[in-house]
């Protein structure tokens, strides 16, 4: 046997008798088993059997079921699998076979990166992500000029961390045909003296998305079986990606159903013609594993990249208000034609412009509809005239993280008067009764434990600010704790199967080496996840088996 079988915290029985034909496959006791139901309950001990919870309870239980596995877990805290509410999943995996730009502290070092990653090789195209100006000394954006000496004849595209904003050298422009007379709705072309400098803001990245090599079947199911061992590693089990394609849905579906693919999937259909065309007239989609049933729209694009959409110009850029991606008339007409539908609407929206372009239109379409449960994606600045249009028929959903990420510049681009309503988590949960948690990632790290973190202590991994950023919106921790479970799964429809931890729910659960919901603050950020079960099976453990 192992040592790590023998940890004196934890004691794993197998019991291999076979006689009782009642026996039920796993009970685990002596644990604190936070259930997330509505009463609120902690337990000591449940059941599970055939990946279900058969029994919630005390010690009894001990008395009351024979089990092929028995675990006995001396006090550890046991929560409901984590629902990441926002999520690129796909993107996450892509992302590992792409030139990785996240942290770098310059342009130069950019650069840096790009000549050690291509020393040698010959490619038909660079493609990195995750740089961010704002990280750096001069937070300028970047400027082209570099990589077209060093790269003349390879198109190169560098995607910025939000995935809103692309720096591209002049093969992929000339490629893409976009010259210095290219206008494009929905976006921005950077120029500087008229000249391009090669950074695109939203709309215009399709042109060069166009012309670059596309990743095959083959890159999408290795991307998608690595974000689910990062996924299950970081203890969750259900992810809502923010916008997938009919093809990557139908991949989806055909790993999951051939066993290749395990994380439970709520899919938010990305907002084009042929994807709308096809699910309004075939419908949702509903397995155990994977769910369809919303439209991923995007309103504005993002704060980093000045591409979201304010009702007064950035503080930093004269005369500049950012950019509608999808139009205020197109949001309404859409709101309109989905709320007839089985289909719920998640908007993308950040800026307070784009926010109340939504809210209105959500307003204006959910007249008659009872319990829609759409959606608005970060909604991140909001005026806070318009924060009371907020209700129970729609749920935010953030990003607790950005709020630490952004808090280094976010006053610069939009001065101290619209920080009353940025990041305003508490303040929307109490107008719309629930708020729901996730992460971005690959935006931001997948990492539930610093998105719990920064929702209850409004501070970065170094614990700053002292006393933290914007503290009114601090949520209390089984407020953040609902919203990576129970309302996580209200959210997307799915509150009977999961979310908590209750009989007749699919038994997804995980353990902590630490209680987060009672160590003290600081000590929650060194929480490490010790087991990911789904469906009563391990899929992660740094512990046992």
């Amino acid at each position: 046997m192992s040592k790590k079988l023998c940890l004196p915290f934890i004691i794993f029985v197998l019991l291999l008798s076979t006689s009782c034909q009642d026996r039920v496959d796993l009970l685990v006791h002596n644990a604190v088993v936070y259930t997330m139901n509505v009463k609120g309950t902690v337990a000591s001990s449940f059941v599970v059997d055939q990946g279900k919870f058969i029994a919630v309870g005390g010690e009894e239980l001990l008395e009351k079921y024979s089990a092929r596995k028995v675990l006995n877990l001396q006090n550890l805290p046991v929560y409901p699998g984590l629902i990441d509410s926002h999520c690129h999943f796909l993107s996450l995996g892509l992302n590992l076979q792409q030139i990785d730009l996240k942290g770098t502290q310059s342009y130069d070092e950019v650069i840096s990166v790009l000549k050690e990653a291509t020393a040698g090789i010959k490619v038909k195209a660079i493609i990195g992500r995750g740089w961010d100006q704002n990280d750096w000394d001069v937070k300028e954006l970047p400027n082209k000029e570099q990589l077209d000496e060093l790269f003349p004849e390879t198109p190169v595209a560098l995607r910025r961390i939000d995935g809103h904003a692309l720096l591209v050298n002049q093969k992929a422009l000339d490629l893409a045909g976009i010259t210095e007379e290219t206008e494009i709705e929905g976006g921005t072309i950077i120029k500087v003296k008229g000249k391009l400098t090669g950074v695109l803001v939203d709309a215009p990245m399709r042109l060069v998305e166009k012309i670059l090599p596309q990743p095959t079947i083959e890159d999408k199911v290795k991307a998608l079986q690595e974000a689910e061992a990062i996924g299950f590693e970081n203890g969750l089990t259900s992810v809502s990606v923010a916008g997938l394609n009919k093809d990557d849905i139908f991949l989806v579906d055909s790993l999951q159903k051939k066993g290749l693919l395990t994380m439970r999937v709520y899919a938010m259909i990305s907002n084009t013609k042929e994807n709308m065309d096809y699910f309004l007239k075939a419908g949702p989609i509903k397995t155990d594993k994977l769910n369809v049933r919303s439209f991923k729209v995007y309103a504005d694009g993002a704060l980093g990249s000045r591409g979201a959409a304010l009702k007064t110009a950035y503080t930093d850029l004269k005369g500049h208000k950012g950019e509608f991606i999808t139009s205020k008339d197109s949001i309404e007409k859409l709101a309109y034609k989905l709320a007839t539908t089985p289909f719920q609407l998640n908007t993308h929206a950040i800026g307070d412009d784009a926010n109340n372009a939504v809210l209105e239109a959500y307003r204006k379409a959910l007249v008659f509809s009872d319990d829609p449960r759409w959606r608005i994606e970060h909604a991140q600045i909001i005026d806070t005239a318009d924060i009371k249009l907020f209700n129970r028929k729609i749920i935010p959903s953030v990003q607790p993280t950005h709020a630490t990420s952004d808090m280094y510049w976010a006053e610069e681009r939009l001065g101290s008067e619209r920080l009353f309503g940025a990041y305003a988590n508490k303040a929307l949960l109490l107008q719309s009764g629930r708020i729901v948690l996730g992460t971005d990632f690959p935006v931001e790290e997948v990492s539930p434990i610093k998105t719990f973190y920064a929702a209850v202590a409004r501070k970065d991994s170094e614990q700053f600010p002292e006393d933290g950023y914007l503290s009114e919106n601090k949520l209390s921790r089984m407020e953040a704790l609902k919203g990576m479970t129970i309302w996580g799964a209200y959210a997307n429809f799915e509150e009977d199967e999961k979310g908590s931890i209750e009989v007749g729910k699919n038994a997804d659960f995980i353990m902590l080496d630490r209680d987060i919901i009672k160590v003290s603050e600081r000590r929650i950020l060194k929480a490490r996840i010790v087991a990911t079960i789904l469906n009563g099976n391990v899929v992660y453990s740094n512990r046992f088996r």
